[in-house]
């Protein structure tokens, strides 16, 4: 049995979302298919480590649009169904259940897969993961019987599970290889200011640490012995938080050009004729990584690559170009970042820390590349033409946080 959809979307997150609702909203009539492994409605995935994992958002208020908006729009959803293959020269994909979808273009939105620890025993009990909401409730279905969670990795992810853990009462130890926590993302002052207020609140915060491996007790999670001779830890469950593996080997394997995602042009089409890639998946050239190919896993970035590819179908092409802002929230801490840090020859402070508002400028050659605001959301908003504009501003106009960027933005070149 086979189906024709003009626009087929691998995937129910965000992009994919977001490239319908402005199919529609830009006047599209054609046939839109969404198919995706979930058995939810598109639904926010933000809140997951954080409002939803403690009982503060309801399965309801995760939704991207109420239930009824999809079939108003005339949007197709395909809920529960993995795609197994690829197939360009014949413009169609097949499904687990056998059957075949053909499309006149395949948008693939599929984002990633939490990166596994190859420390874990395969069938180990209280090994979890935070990237679908099944994911979310299978922790907390645990969380009755677990005392003391072990978190691996100190990236966003991790940070913000473990003040959510800690208000439902349980003991937190957060396990981090490099030196620091964010390192990947932030400059040395911010990671010690996040390191610190954890600390602060109860996390047993671990760095530089190397997992041996997962000890188990009846086929569950009873601790974690060190590779470098450090008294185990003992504890009855881990989260691993280090990451997701693009879900991209599909594609790879139809041919596409893949390098840490899949690898996509300014207007999102990957190397295989009438096929574009959207969302955490897409390994994109951004201006603002000096040119560099980076995979960004923003809803930003989601929500600006699907109007790239919107606009492309609706014959207004028009390049991706917009500056990345992220942001996470920890305690009652608000971090906003603009652009992107990598490469950064100089940091200058603005503010504070020991305020716990602040905000850490990055420079390269001179100019402003990035923003990271901590409980600044004035820098955030008026810093971002700077990183727009790429401006030269002189370090000690920068650190007077007295000064604000709107001015430097103006007055500087």
């Amino acid at each position: 049995m086979s189906h024709h959809s003009d626009v087929l979307v691998v995937g129910t997150g965000q992009a994919a979302a977001q490239l319908a609702i402005c199919l529609r909203q830009g006047g599209y009539t054609g046939s839109i298919l969404l198919v995706g492994e979930e058995a939810d409605l598109p639904y926010e995935r933000p809140p997951l480590s954080k409002e939803y994992l403690v009982g503060d958002r309801t399965v309801e208020k995760l939704a991207l649009r109420p239930a009824g908006f999809w079939e108003q729009r005339s949007i197709s959803l395909r809920l529960g169904s993995r795609v197994t293959a690829v197939q360009p020269h014949a413009h169609q994909v097949c499904l687990d259940c056998g059957e075949t979808l053909r499309y006149g273009l395949l948008v693939w939105a599929a984002g990633g897969q939490p990166r596994a620890l190859s420390q874990v025993p395969e069938g180990l009990a209280n090994v979890f993961a935070i990237r679908t909401r099944a994911d979310v409730d299978r922790l907390r279905a645990a969380l009755p019987a677990i005392e003391h969670l072990a978190i691996v990795g100190a990236g966003y992810i991790g940070l913000e599970a473990a003040p959510a853990l800690l208000k439902l009462g349980k003991r937190v130890t957060v396990l981090e290889s490099q030196e620091r926590v964010l390192a990947r993302v932030t400059c040395p002052a911010v990671s010690q200011f996040y390191a610190a207020e954890h600390r602060a609140h109860g996390v047993n915060l671990r760095t530089q640490v190397r997992l041996g491996e997962v000890l188990a007790t009846d086929g569950r999670v009873s601790g974690i012995r060190f590779d470098d001779g450090q008294a185990d830890l003992r504890c009855d469950a881990l989260l691993a938080a280090i990451g997701i593996v693009p879900s991209v080997q599909l594609l790879q394997a139809a041919g596409a050009e893949c390098s840490n995602g899949v690898e996509v042009d300014s207007f999102c089409h990957t190397s295989l004729v009438d096929v574009f890639a959207i969302g955490d998946c897409a390994n994109h050239a951004n201006r603002y990584a000096g040119g560099a190919r980076v995979r960004i896993e923003s809803v930003q970035n989601a929500v600006e690559q699907a109007k790239v590819v919107a606009g492309v179908i609706l014959g207004a092409p028009s390049p991706y170009a917009c500056v990345p802002w992220f942001w996470s929230n920890q305690y009652d801490i608000k971090l906003q970042t603009v652009g992107l840090s990598h490469g950064y020859e100089e940091v200058v402070l603005r503010g504070d820390p020991a305020a716990r508002s602040f905000s850490a400028v990055y420079l390269r050659a001179g100019r402003v590349i990035a923003i990271d605001c901590i409980n600044a959301a004035r820098d955030f908003v008026q810093g971002k033409a700077l990183v727009e504009r790429g401006v030269s501003v002189a370090p000690e106009l920068l650190a007077d946080a007295e000064r604000p960027l709107k001015l430097l933005a103006a007055g500087a070149g």
